[in-house]
């Protein structure tokens, strides 16, 4: 009988370990931001989604971009941005340095200078240096949150500032002087699922805050110019 009671104690330990066990952090914020960078900079393709809920009036600039990016570098998926006081939706291509895009109302790919539309080559948000996993390493006075359990997932929260020449290496309208308020959830895989940004990323105008997701690790996708 006592051999009983000790055997179904050590099941009860164990499992209650394997339960909670994941929710305990094992790495410092900057061990696990830069194992994030390292994995996203690893993944052969990752689905990326950047959106803002609004930008100031008057302002020409990047609304949102879907799609899947790769380290060619390229881009394939679709953007919206703000010009003149309107919106447009495009599909967009970026290999080889170039960026085509089948604007509103027309037929084919042309190339263009997505500066031209306060938007960056998206090609270049996968690139290991100056690209969106940068900001990962470049993040100051990085905290902790309390872990939130989805289903078997544990994402973990971390907050801090990002000084703007890292910000401004994505967005090259933000400017290079402030500093950004960053939130970045990473999973118990570490692996970066979400970044939120807030700050001057246009001149003359008030904060706009930029939410980036990542699903999706391990895409494969040959993306060529149209």
């Amino acid at each position: 009988m006592r051999l009983l009671v000790v055997l179904l104690s050590l099941v009860a330990a164990s499992v209650l370990a394997g339960c909670g066990g994941s929710d305990k952090a094992t790495t410092t914020p900057r061990q696990t931001l830069t194992a994030a960078k390292r994995n996203l900079d690893r993944t052969s393709g990752v689905r990326i989604g950047l959106s803002t809920p609004h930008l100031p009036a008057g302002v020409n600039g990047l609304l949102s971009a879907q799609g899947v990016g790769t380290h060619a570098p390229a881009f394939a998926g679709t953007i919206k941005v703000a010009a003149g006081g309107i919106t447009a939706d495009a599909s967009v291509v970026a290999v080889d340095g170039k960026v085509h895009a089948k604007l509103p109302f027309s037929l084919r790919f042309v190339t263009i200078d997505p500066a031209d539309y306060g938007a960056p080559d998206p090609a270049r948000l996968m690139s290991p240096r100056g690209g969106l996993s940068s900001l990962l390493t470049s993040a100051e006075h990085v905290e902790q949150g309390k872990p939130v359990r989805q289903g078997k997932v544990v994402l973990r929260s971390y907050t801090g500032t990002v000084p703007g020449r890292a910000v401004a290496a994505v967005l090259p309208s933000a400017s290079a002087k402030a500093h950004f308020d960053a939130t970045f959830t990473v999973t118990d895989r570490q692996r970066l699922a979400k970044a939120v940004l807030t700050g001057p990323f246009y001149p003359k105008a008030g904060d706009v805050t930029y939410t980036v997701t990542f699903d999706d690790y391990g895409i494969h996708k040959k993306v060529t110019a149209p």
